[in-house]
């Protein structure tokens, strides 16, 4: 043995017999030291009833159609989504959020289809509605599932026209409360669309329907996958006049300021990971729920990753999902939902 490594060896075990006589009085791992006391003083939860499963409906009969960029999340008829939902329903999940797969041949530049009687989207909120009646249903008000450019408004000379838009979008959420959505959820991101949104409803009689906003979303390269379900990638161009700028925070606190004085009744952060800091910084703000959208692509990232081997993916979701939850979400929408679920009445963290 090397004088080095003799020395090495001899200071190792002066500093045990040193350690073994002090006093630490304040020893923070007596509360790690088994999960009863972990769950009895954890700072924060995350309960079932925080979660929102996103589900994809398409026209048709008898279709499952898995989205490659998505493992284990599918497009649905309208038939297979009522027998999907009897599973979702069975985990003790009481919210989903639908989202329409337009065929072609519906679409044009005013999204007219999204309001139009012969619209299976609406037919599937009505059903499920009428199935599952405490089931909580949030319905997307955009036009890009509809429109032939594949924008959240409508286009001129390569321009998203905002004023033009909202008339649209006011039609498509009364459309959405009349089948029976309990929350219309604008994520358009065009200003004046909640004030818009919630006199059309109100003029209407939909007076009890909500309003969950879009308030902070970003031009984010995490949406990929979920543009990839719905087909409703732009034509040309891209979302960064309207979606808000990934490098701002402040500007999010402001949006969400503004929904909610023209009448907001939940307030949401898209995506989720990237943004802890303006999740946290709205939450702190806003007197009115706040949720945050964990989206496909960062669904998609955990979940890649756990199919390579990289890391345990229910884990690690687990751990991504009690990060959007402490940083002051009440809701969170996350593919991950009916894991999660089972996950969390497990209960061995």
């Amino acid at each position: 043995m090397s004088q080095r490594k003799r020395e090495l060896m001899f200071n190792l075990r002066l500093s045990f017999v040193y350690y073994r006589k002090m006093n630490i009085p304040i020893r923070p791992r007596r509360n790690r030291r088994n999960s009863s006391i972990r769950n009895m003083v954890k700072q924060s939860s995350l309960e079932v009833s925080n979660l929102v499963y996103p589900m994809f409906v398409t026209s048709g009969h008898k279709i499952k159609e898995a989205i490659a960029s998505m493992p284990g999340q599918y497009r649905y008829s309208l038939d297979e989504l009522l027998v999907k939902l009897d599973d979702v329903y069975a985990r003790g999940i009481r919210a989903i959020a639908l989202f329409p797969k337009i065929e072609e041949e519906h679409k044009d530049s005013l999204a007219t289809h999204s309001y139009s009687k012969s619209n299976h989207y609406l037919n599937a909120i009505k059903e499920v509605k009428d199935k599952f009646n405490d089931l909580i249903i949030f319905s997307d008000v955009a036009m890009d599932p509809y429109s032939s450019d594949g924008h959240d408004g409508v286009v001129e000379n390569g321009e998203i026209l905002n004023d033009e838009s909202l008339e649209v979008l006011a039609k498509m959420a009364v459309a959405q409360a009349e089948a029976g959505s309990d929350y219309v959820a604008p994520s358009d991101m065009m200003d004046g669309r909640v004030a818009y949104i919630r006199d059309a409803l109100d003029k209407e009689g939909y007076k009890n329907v909500g309003i969950m906003s879009y308030s902070a979303k970003y031009a984010s390269s995490f949406y990929g996958p979920f543009r990839d379900a719905l087909d409703s990638t732009p034509k040309s161009g891209d979302k960064k006049t309207y979606q808000m700028d990934f490098r701002n925070s402040v500007e999010g606190v402001r949006e969400a300021e503004l929904d909610i004085s023209e009448g907001a009744d939940i307030v949401m952060i898209k995506p989720a990971l990237s943004y802890l800091d303006v999740i946290r910084d709205i939450s702190v703000a806003s007197q009115i729920p706040v949720a945050a959208y964990f989206v496909s692509g960062e669904y998609s990232m955990i979940m890649g990753a756990g199919e390579l081997g990289y890391l345990d993916a229910k884990e690690a979701m687990y751990e991504a999902t009690c990060s959007v939850r402490r940083a002051g979400a009440s809701i969170i929408f996350t593919y991950a939902a009916l894991d999660l679920a089972q996950y969390i009445k497990e209960d061995n963290i």
